[in-house]
């Protein structure tokens, strides 16, 4: 049974930052696109961050760049997402997701494979 569990999640002032985990089980996280997607209230499902070692691939959003990176520990089949420099405009609940990683480009989140329940972070002004 494929399964992804975050945690970092939590409440933080603008400028700040937090450091998301996500980790895998049911599959290596190298043998997918593996990332972050977040939704904001009223909002729908961004693509932010997502890498593919088997394909060689990492995208992330404009809205991140700069400020987010993603790592991975694969003894722990854990991968991470540094967030600094946070703003008001990233509070959102954010997602780990696996699967094609071409679907992070267009949010086309209809079509990943697998989610996690998601962590809720919170940036206040």
């Amino acid at each position: 049974e494929v399964q992804l569990v975050e945690s970092g999640g939590g409440l933080v002032q603008a400028g700040g930052s937090l450091r998301l985990s996500c980790t895998a089980s049911g599959f290596t996280v190298d043998d997918l696109g593996i990332g972050w997607f977040r939704q904001a209230p009223g909002k729908e499902r961004e693509g932010i961050y997502v890498i593919s070692k088997r394909d060689g691939a990492t995208y992330y959003a404009d809205s991140v760049k700069g400020r987010f990176t993603m790592s991975s520990d694969n003894a722990k089949n854990t991968v991470y997402l540094q967030m600094n420099s946070l703003k008001p405009e990233d509070t959102a609940v954010y997602y780990c997701a696996a699967g094609n990683w071409r679907r992070w480009i267009s949010s086309d989140y209809h079509a990943i494979d697998y989610w996690g329940k998601g962590t809720l972070v919170t940036v206040s002004s």
